[in-house]
């Protein structure tokens, strides 16, 4: 009696566990979440699905709208992740918690739409796909109403991330696709999870090729709360394409930061030249020109190369002050090393160039442990 009962309890969870999770990354989603329990469970129908939603710790209490819904909806549950942000990492951490044989990866906000859901899983079932992807740029999909500047900066990302990932996909950023778990799995230590652009991420980490076919939708606009577009995706994006190109030998955020040095040192230059033009001696348009060009480096690094950590109110003053103090220290490390190098070498441009070199490594280390280190440690053990 006691071996038919565990039976039966066997066949029941197996007729009951879940074939489709469905990945749901959230910040501040909360009004969004019902209907869109709501209408996955209406399109899904009898295909067994779970849904996870990973909350990066929304401060509009995602998380507890989440916990509601659950008491009456076995099939949802949530990640709740502190100190911690990040599209992929999120989509990452919801697939390792997953279920199902097959993941789903959407939004929460409606864009992404969830009566493709079942089209895209029976296609990768029936076609033995290893993943799906829901596209904009193929068939009867669109962008929808977007602006002419949103449109363009999404070309150009989509024809960036053809180049880069090898693959014909029409709409290699799609933040909405269908993937085989073990597919994902198999890529996980490639992954750079930098960003808000997994699916590159999952393509160019793949340890074969996969067989990729798509399935057009139109993209949306957000059914409730504010768009997470901002300078920080484009920031993280840039990330993700720099790991990528350099097989992560090479820090991305060291990468933006050397480029806003050369940035800096054509401000400096400009200034220079022109307090020469305006009357003043060397030393004083020089000085003028290297504090510029330090503050310049400052707002910039702060409002893309640290835009996560970035700095405001007091901080940012405290920030600024240290940043110069590091750059002056900076300074004195690029002559340094360029003294000895040229004593080795007699090669000036050796020399200019290891010097160079030195101080942007000192600078970088320092400013990002020190500059934005600080507060980076501040934010991630405060609640929100």
């Amino acid at each position: 009696m006691a071996s038919i009962l565990r039976s039966e309890v066997q066949a029941e969870r197996h007729v009951l566990a879940p074939r489709l999770s469905v990945v749901i990354p959230t910040f501040n989603e909360f009004s969004n979440i019902a209907p869109l329990v709501e209408a996955v469970r209406g399109v899904l129908g009898d295909l067994p699905w779970e849904m996870i939603v990973v909350d990066d710790d929304s401060r509009d209490g995602t998380y507890d709208e989440v916990l509601r819904i659950a008491q009456t909806e076995p099939r949802l549950r949530c990640l709740r992740r502190i100190g911690r942000r990040g599209l992929s990492s999120a989509v990452t951490e919801g697939v390792l918690a997953a279920n199902g044989d097959v993941i789903a990866v959407m939004d929460a906000d409606f864009q992404h739409d969830e009566t493709k859901l079942p089209i895209m899983y029976h296609r990768l079932l029936d076609e033995d796909a290893d993943l799906v992807v829901g596209t904009r740029y193929a068939g009867d999909g669109s962008v929808g109403d977007w602006d002419a500047t949103r449109a363009r900066m999404s070309d150009l990302a989509t024809r960036l991330s053809r180049r880069l990932t090898g693959y014909q996909a029409t709409d290699p950023v799609s933040g909405f696709f269908l993937i085989r778990r073990a597919v994902f799995v198999s890529t996980l230590y490639g992954l750079s999870q930098q960003g808000y652009k997994i699916l590159i991420d999952i393509l160019t980490s793949a340890t074969h090729k996969l067989k990729v076919i798509e399935v057009p939708y139109i993209f949306r606009n957000r059914a409730q709360g504010e768009s997470k577009i901002s300078l920080m995706v484009v920031a993280e994006f840039a990330f993700l394409l720099i790991d990528k190109v350099t097989r992560g030998w090479i820090p991305p955020r060291f990468v933006l930061f050397a480029g806003v040095g050369g940035l800096g040192l054509l401000v400096h230059l400009a200034v220079l030249f022109s307090g020469a033009r305006g009357g003043m001696n060397f030393i004083h348009a020089q000085a003028l020109a290297t504090y510029t060009s330090m503050i310049f480096n400052y707002v910039i690094n702060n409002e893309f190369t640290y835009r996560d950590r970035r700095l405001v109110g007091l901080n940012f003053v405290r920030g600024l002050a240290l940043f110069i103090i590091i750059c002056s220290i900076g300074a004195i490390a690029n002559v340094g090393v360029a003294e000895l190098v040229i004593s080795r070498t007699q090669s000036w441009t050796i020399a200019g160039i290891g010097g160079a070199l030195m101080g942007a490594v000192f600078n970088f280390g320092a400013a990002s442990s020190i500059v934005w280190g600080q507060h980076k440690r501040r934010r991630a053990g405060a609640p929100k």
